[in-house]
């Protein structure tokens, strides 16, 4: 299960992401073009820079981009109540816009916002947002809208009716308008990160965010398309939004293409299938053999162009409740960590393409260590813990429950055959997302096959890991050290010293063993030759490159169809 954070927003992912031919061709003229230039002798490392985009030359403006997704956001668009996949993020990042952005460096940067500037205490920020933005039903941007949006996400607006997000921005105290295009916002302490939680809170339009019967699908951003058509499990078709307030290099608005259309294939192999016959001409997956094995090789033979984004990874693990036996007791959770065999497990599951994880952070993000000191495989050592276990009148076995898709049935199927040679029978409990989430929630699982916190800004995983009581805490870790870090992390001013607080939480969870890491995700992101610029868009007003991880969605206003 991924279960992706409410402020890069989203929830579940575990249904994967057909299209028209015909229509293509006529549409973004994708028939009889020359399928590119071979790039023969690409590697893993060399395609995480997209291929062909050297040789692309300048954007084209023109067409309809046709995206193959993992999955339909059936619950629509109404942000502050929303469950958003990764599939469901690019959707919004095409048709929304948020307050501020990462640029590639992790630095946030404004971006609906003119500036975000905090007073000396990092617990009053006042928001200056750009002049003249126009919402898709030609309303002005103003720091009103803004603030009743802010006020929607906090569960404060009597039209909407948010879960998550209040308790993600339990920090806020207070939003105030100011003036026109200035607001203020008052935080309880001091909140050095309080801008990354504004990167990917979408700001509706008002009539959309008063909409009570239809606000999931009466969608109003000020992003670079507007809605057209919704058909669900079908097709999402949205315009270029001729007002658009970004202006491109050539000097003219963003987006390069006229339509962009989203399109639900749940089953990677036809979402490949499809990207082959060019029935679509964008495609994301994160299954490692196809990202390294069937697109690598099409990319070698010039058939796609290929982008493999591991950076800012998520990770992959054994979610393991503490709060219930055998959990709560740390020679079962050391156990179980000692004896999955966690290079047998990638190479079974992953083909041996992915990178092993031994803590949450990814490297190049604050917080990665080294080596933390998450226990190495050793099935004695094990076996040793789970005799002392049984012999203090314990039972060691448990269950797993995940996902019913087969490539996570997989997961724990591997993880049941090696926990055998430990002695602990363990049962699979397969389940649908919904009820998966719930039982996280409620905190009545034992083990859950998870995948989250993706990287970026470390503070993002507080809601995830402090405290008991509270309900986004799945794994029911109590633990005072790690609640401390959580705290001083967030308040803490110096970057070197910050860094050392959130690599001692990295080291903290591999001496108690919260979890048991697995592997680190990564994403491939295929393109019809013809089609280039994933990663394309700059941030306004010298904010540089956009943010390279791809977990959570990628802008699409810089992309576009050439000859």
């Amino acid at each position: 299960m991924r279960f992706a954070t409410p402020w890069s927003p989203a929830a579940p992912r575990m249904i994967r992401l057909l299209g028209c031919l015909a229509a293509l061709c006529v549409l973004a003229g994708a028939c009889g073009n020359d399928p590119g230039q071979q790039h023969a002798g690409l590697s893993a490392e060399s395609l995480t820079t997209e291929s062909g985009l050297k040789e692309a030359g300048s954007p084209i403006r023109g067409g309809r981009i046709v995206y193959g997704m993992e999955a339909e956001t059936t619950g629509g668009w109404c942000l502050p109540e929303a469950e958003l996949a990764p599939s469901g993020n690019l959707v919004r990042m095409a048709l929304y816009d948020s307050l501020t952005a990462f640029n590639e460096k992790t630095e946030v940067k404004p971006y609906l916002a003119k500036s975000v500037v905090p007073d000396d205490t990092y617990s009053r920020w006042t928001i200056v947002l750009r002049e003249g933005v126009k919402f898709h039903d030609g309303t002005l941007l103003d720091a009103t809208v803004v603030k009743n949006n802010l006020d929607a996400y906090l569960g404060r607006y009597p039209a909407r009716t948010p879960d998550l997000f209040p308790i993600v921005l339990a920090n806020v105290d207070t939003v105030k308008v100011k003036d026109e295009l200035t607001l203020e916002v008052t935080t309880k302490i001091p909140w050095i990160a309080f801008p990354s939680y504004l990167t990917n809170l979408g700001i509706m339009g008002q009539d959309q965010l008063d909409d009570e019967e239809n606000c999931h699908r009466n969608m109003i951003g000020t992003g670079p398309f507007e809605l057209a058509e919704w058909i669900p499990n079908q097709k999402l078709l949205a315009q270029r939004n001729p007002d658009y307030w970004q202006i491109a290099p050539d000097g003219k608005r963003y987006p390069y293409a006229d339509a962009i259309e989203f399109r639900p294939i749940v089953d990677t192999q036809q979402r490949i299938n499809a990207i082959e016959s060019r029935e679509i001409n964008v495609m994301a997956t994160s299954e490692p053999q196809d990202i390294h094995g069937t697109l690598t090789a099409m990319a070698e033979a010039g058939d796609i162009n290929f982008l493999i984004a591991n950076d800012h990874s998520e990770v992959g693990y054994l979610m393991l409740n503490s709060g219930k036996a055998p959990f709560d007791d740390e020679r079962m959770r050391r156990a179980v960590a000692q004896g999955i065999d966690r290079e047998a497990y990638n190479g079974i599951i992953n083909g041996g393409f992915s990178e092993i994880a031994d803590q949450p952070f990814p490297q190049g993000d604050m917080g990665y260590v080294e080596d933390p000191g998450f226990p190495k495989h050793d099935v004695a050592a094990a076996k040793a813990l789970v005799k002392d276990y049984i012999a203090d009148g314990n039972s060691p076995e448990f269950t797993i429950s995940a996902a019913s898709e087969p490539t996570v049935l997989a997961r724990a199927e591997v993880i049941q055959s090696q926990m055998r040679m430990l002695g602990i029978e363990v049962k699979i409990h397969s389940v649908d997302e919904t009820t998966l989430i719930n039982e996280a929630i409620g905190g009545t699982y034992q083990a859950n096959i998870w995948s989250h916190h993706s990287g970026g800004e470390p503070d993002a995983q507080y809601v995830w890991w402090h405290g008991v009581p509270n309900p986004t805490n799945f794994a029911r870790i109590d633990d005072p050290e790690i609640d401390a870090a959580l705290d001083q992390g967030r308040i803490e001013t110096d970057p070197v010293k910050r860094r050392q607080i959130y690599e001692g939480l990295s080291r903290r969870f591999a001496e108690k063993v919260w979890n048991v890491w697995l592997t680190y995700t990564e994403w491939g992101i295929a393109l019809s030759p013809h089609v280039h610029g994933v990663l394309n868009a700059d941030l306004p007003d010298g904010g540089g490159p956009v943010f390279t991880g791809v977990a959570l969605g990628h802008p699409v206003h810089g992309m576009w169809i050439g000859n």
